[in-house]
């Protein structure tokens, strides 16, 4: 009989061993090159310029960000950064551009809290957390609650109060959190406030300071000269905790409504899929340049804190805003468009 005949007769067992002592002789060499792939990703990146997509308009908070790390960033790649605005329908159309761009690390968004607030609004041409790497949040701002200097209310209990005595309170509203972040606070109130919308904050100021509107949820630093003029009032702000420029200002989760948080807010993103080295390697060095006391210092002359985080936290950050923001605009009778 031939002698591969015996393999038969051992049921395969002489076979299997055979197999399993060449798979253990292997083992250490396949996890080397496992290893040594994810080096060489990690080393060869970026092989080229790295472009930072902002899909919004020169001049805003995501925008200073990214111009501000983009600096030190090409000094530790040795590479350039450019930053590229690609503005449109609220940030759908550079974020559409980001998500369908190669997974290699070598373009990044720089997208606010409008991210995942915009699936509350719009039918989106991309999945807002399924389309996505998610690198490192980047700052966070938070909003005042504000009125006439003459405002019957000076609190939020008292505007609470007041709503309910008087039915068809308005806000001054734009996009995004500015306008879901009044929906949320009377949705937890129980009282009904009336949307009026504006196109931005400049155009809605006038109003609010005539009394023709009620009250806005603004970011701090578009309503700071009014308040600082006394042509506003700040009832509140709504970080999780007091806003620098605010320091006598409680927030509304201290003053009334606990648990209460609204703040706009940057991240760094990438295309989904973005290998595992070359996502940690942006992480660090992202969050690097993020720390450098300039750019501190800069955010918070703009009204921003730094805030950095892991690329699973950024992800869960995300997921859990979406939900907040959707479930607030589902209850209003919001629709996507």
């Amino acid at each position: 009989m031939p002698a591969g005949g015996n393999v038969g007769r051992n049921d395969g067992r002489e076979g299997d061993m055979t197999i399993n002592r060449r798979a253990a002789l292997a083992a250490p060499f396949v996890l080397a090159a496992g290893r040594s792939d994810a080096g060489a990703q990690t080393a060869a990146f970026p092989n080229r310029a790295v472009r930072i997509i902002v899909p919004y308009t020169p001049g805003g908070v995501s925008d200073i960000t990214a111009r501000l790390i983009a600096e030190p960033l090409a000094a530790a790649w040795g590479q350039p950064v450019p930053v590229e605005n690609r503005a449109g329908a609220d940030g759908v159309i550079g974020t559409e551009a980001i998500a369908k761009s190669p997974p290699d690390g070598h373009v990044l968004g720089l997208v606010s809290v409008g991210h995942p607030v915009n699936a509350a609004f719009y039918r989106l041409p991309f999945d807002t957390m399924r389309d996505f790497s998610f690198v490192t949040q980047t700052t966070s701002t938070p909003l005042v609650l504000c009125a006439a200097k003459g405002f019957a209310a000076s609190t939020p209990a008292e505007l609470v109060a007041h709503a309910k005595r008087n039915p068809g309170v308005t806000f001054a509203g734009t996009s995004g959190v500015v306008r879901l972040a009044p929906v949320l606070f009377a949705q937890r109130a129980g009282v009904e406030m009336t949307y009026v919308p504006y196109r931005g904050s400049t155009q809605a100021h006038p109003d609010l300071m005539a009394g023709r509107v009620d009250v806005m949820f603004d970011t701090v630093p578009a309503a700071l000269p009014h308040l600082q003029s006394g042509a506003l009032k700040a009832l509140a702000t709504t970080g999780a905790k007091r806003a620098p420029q605010l320091p006598d200002t409680p927030t509304v989760a201290e003053a009334f409504m606990p648990d209460f948080e609204a703040s706009t807010w940057g991240m760094v993103i990438a295309p989904a899929n973005l290998p595992a080295p070359v996502l940690a390697k942006l992480n660090a060095d992202c969050a690097a340049a993020l720390r450098r006391p300039e750019v501190v210092e800069r955010h918070r002359t703009l009204g921003a804190e730094v805030v950095t985080s892991a690329p699973g936290e950024a992800r869960r950050f995300c997921e859990a805003e979406m939900r907040k923001w959707g479930d607030a605009a589902r209850k209003a009778g919001i629709q996507p468009q």
